[in-house]
């Protein structure tokens, strides 16, 4: 049992030190952030965002024209929501490495929609994707963060 625990813990760390070259501004620590340095790598690698190489309260991002973003991603049915972030782009991860885009658009949208329930914009709530899938639904395309080519 100790051996097979030993094999798994290396492969993971295996995948993090390939995840790591390739997105170099990402730690991928096993640790609490790993999903969501995984989403905001894809998210870079997808859309028309550019990351930024610190942390930065609320936004983890913008566009080419300068709209902020914030990235959450999820291997859940739920993803979390904190302060209003000017732009939300939510998906949620498969373990074979694609994902699904729940929300993109205008984080205003999530919190009057949920603007009922106690914390909105204040502490982190999570929200159940499928909610979120049809409020992103409602988003016109020009509030949306584009694909890359």
């Amino acid at each position: 049992m100790k051996n097979q625990i030993e094999t798994a813990l290396r492969s993971i760390q295996d995948g993090i030190e390939m995840l790591k070259l390739l997105f170099p501004g990402k730690e991928f620590t096993m640790d609490g952030r790993l999903v969501g340095d995984i989403g905001e790598a894809l998210v870079e690698k997808h859309y028309d965002v550019r990351l930024y190489d610190r942390l930065v309260p609320v936004h983890d991002g913008e566009t080419t024209d300068g709209r902020k973003v914030q990235i959450k991603a999820t291997f859940k049915n739920r993803l979390t929501f904190t302060k209003t972030p000017d732009f939300y782009l939510g998906i949620k991860l498969s373990n074979d490495g694609t994902f699904e885009e729940i929300y993109n658009g205008p984080g205003k949208v999530i919190s009057d929609h949920y603007s009922h329930r106690k914390g909105v914009g204040e502490k982190q709530l999570s929200f159940p994707t499928k909610r979120l899938k049809a409020l992103s639904l409602k988003v016109s395309a020009s509030d949306r963060i584009p694909k890359k080519g």
